[in-house]
């Protein structure tokens, strides 16, 4: 039998609901961020950093996208021989079939991938955080407390701390109580979604609470072990990290990226980020183009301005338009004399000439507030616009769109434009 110290098992079947368009087509761990990386690229970076080399990815919302950028774990050297990536899609079984009903259901229905290593640990992680992290020195604490499950904590401002699991911990980390999005947290300690679990315990726990409806790692599996009495310690991280999960966090990312220092960094030697490449020709500024503090990706061609932006790969940006405070996501054209303000643009979407994003006085988004707020603008991908069309703050586009869809050429602010069949 092949043995493992420790394997991960990477959540990324989320749907990321609150992401709005951006995830209409794709799950949110394979969104395009910073440029040239996808939100997955993090977590898969930092096992390997940490020496894990057996990853199991679970994948459910629209998986197509995630498959082809994971492949065979090239970019991450996970393709390997025992061990590397492999992508877990829910499959029918003899019995019966069923989706992933909850994270730790999605966990207990690849028991056997588990079992085939025989690990001592099992690493849970989500697909949707920025974050660098070393899993090694977890497992070290993890060890030196003889715990049997060990969460990664961190401390958040205690008025955001009902929207997270709660830890209460003694002087030396053992966790006392655990709460579950609290009405009235009692501690600012936040789960952080990352669990090491001794492979017994989590087996024990997992064909325990199997029958739970929508089993979950925070509401079922944690209770259980505490219950049980099994040793819980929070290992508190210190550095950056971020969920990434709605629009003004995902934006408010990618911006901390372009910081004169930021908090977040992408150029560290000793700990790389890596992502599937694409072969892209060099990108090119033109003489009379102004780029100031922003990330422009390879392969794309810059003739307009561009201030305090992050542009994806291949992007086209006309002359005469100027970019401010923007996400341009991989293969985009952006035409001449735009105007384009806090927005941020999906994939491969074209934009027509002397079209204006974001501008105007900001009122509440009309379908969806709670997504589309913070005054940004958010095109969905393969989204068409126009020539001079003017577009308000916390709109939305999604689909190919002609002039006959904008009332005497504009969206106003808080309008949202979803074309059929999106």
């Amino acid at each position: 039998m092949i043995k493992k110290e420790m394997i991960a098992m990477l959540l990324a079947g989320g749907q990321g609901s609150r992401l709005g368009v951006l995830t209409s087509k794709v799950a949110k761990p394979a969104v395009a961020f910073g440029g040239k990386y996808r939100i997955i690229d993090f977590p898969l970076s930092n096992c390997i950093n940490s020496g894990v080399d057996t990853v199991g990815v679970l994948t459910q919302y629209q998986p197509l996208r995630l498959n082809t950028h994971i492949g065979i774990g090239i970019p991450w050297d996970l393709d390997r021989n025992i061990g590397g990536v492999t992508v877990l899609p829910p499959y029918e079984k003899s019995s019966n079939s069923e989706w992933y009903t909850g994270t730790a259901n999605a966990i207990y229905q690849n028991l056997e991938y588990m079992e085939s290593y025989n690990p001592e640990y099992v690493l849970i992680l989500s697909g949707d955080h920025i974050y660098k992290m070393d899993y090694e020195v977890m497992l070290d604490f993890h060890k030196a407390n003889n715990a049997e499950v060990t969460i990664a904590v961190m401390p958040v401002p205690i008025e955001e701390a009902s929207r997270f699991g709660i830890m209460i911990a003694d002087e030396n980390h053992r966790i006392t109580e655990f709460e579950e999005k609290p009405e009235h947290p009692r501690s600012n300690l936040a789960s952080m979604g990352i669990y090491i679990f001794n492979w017994k315990t989590l087996k024990e726990a997992l064909i325990a609470m199997a029958d739970q409806p929508a089993l979950d790692f925070g509401k079922h599996v944690i209770p259980y072990c505490h219950e049980k009495g099994a040793p819980l310690y929070a290992y508190e991280f210190t550095g950056y990290w971020k969920d990434v999960g709605t629009l003004s966090s995902y934006w408010e990312a990618n911006m901390e990226l372009i910081d004169i220092v930021p908090e977040f960094n992408l150029y560290e030697e000793y700990w790389k980020i890596y992502t599937k490449s694409e072969i892209q020709p060099p990108d090119y500024i033109a003489g009379d183009s102004v780029v100031e503090r922003s990330i422009i990706g390879e392969g794309s061609d810059i003739y307009g301005e561009v201030y305090n932006s992050v542009i994806g790969c291949g992007v086209t940006i006309g002359k005469g338009t100027v970019i401010r405070d923007s996400i341009i996501m991989n293969q985009t054209q952006i035409g001449e004399g735009c105007e384009i303000n806090k927005a941020i643009i999906a994939e491969n979407v074209v934009v027509g000439n002397q079209v204006k994003l974001g501008v105007g006085e900001e009122t509440e988004n009309d379908t969806a507030p709670h997504i589309y707020n913070h005054g940004l603008v958010t095109i969905g991908e393969k989204s068409v616009i126009p020539d001079g069309i003017s577009v308000g703050k916390n709109s939305v586009i999604s689909g190919v769109t002609a002039a006959a869809d904008y009332e005497d050429s504009q969206l106003a602010s808080g309008k949202t434009l979803i074309k059929a069949g999106e």
